[in-house]
């Protein structure tokens, strides 16, 4: 475990002192109603939703969310397990990530958002809708790496 925290130190993140002489443009830190953190992680839950299982779907929609959100696709990796053709997969941006995993026999998707810098991961929530029309959705919505 000293190890991993040793790692960790070494990236010099910013310290609570250090956080007025810091320029935020040049690491993506936003600054928004006087809190000042690494990003926006919304955790969508979609219920009764459809075509959960059809990866050419939400590839479409992922790179959707992405073009709408502002983001910068890096890979799509999707894994699509059988037998009842549940969805896994993760879209890599330079601002974060796209996650999913979905269970069809359900009609459930748990679709994780997080993103820094400029771009905006609420829109993904229209997207993922449209996408597959789900009857209810949860959002939680998460102010990562807050430094104040």
């Amino acid at each position: 475990m000293s190890t991993t925290l040793t790692a960790v130190a070494a990236h010099n993140w910013p310290q609570h002192d250090q956080i007025e002489d810091r320029d935020h443009s040049l690491d993506h830190f936003i600054s928004r109603d006087g809190e000042i953190f690494a990003g926006t992680h919304l955790i969508i839950d979609l219920w009764e939703a459809t075509n959960l299982d059809s990866l050419d779907r939400m590839e479409a929609a992922m790179r959707a969310c992405i073009e709408e959100c502002n983001a910068t696709l890096l890979h799509i990796h999707l894994h699509h397990f059988t037998p009842n053709g549940g969805i896994s997969g993760v879209a890599v941006l330079a601002e974060s990530h796209i996650s999913v995993h979905t269970w069809p026999e359900k009609n459930y998707a748990a679709f994780d958002v997080f993103m820094c810098g400029d771009s905006n991961p609420h829109r993904a929530l229209e997207i993922l809708s449209r996408y597959f029309r789900p009857k209810r959705s949860e959002i939680t919505e998460e102010h990562r790496g807050k430094i104040r």
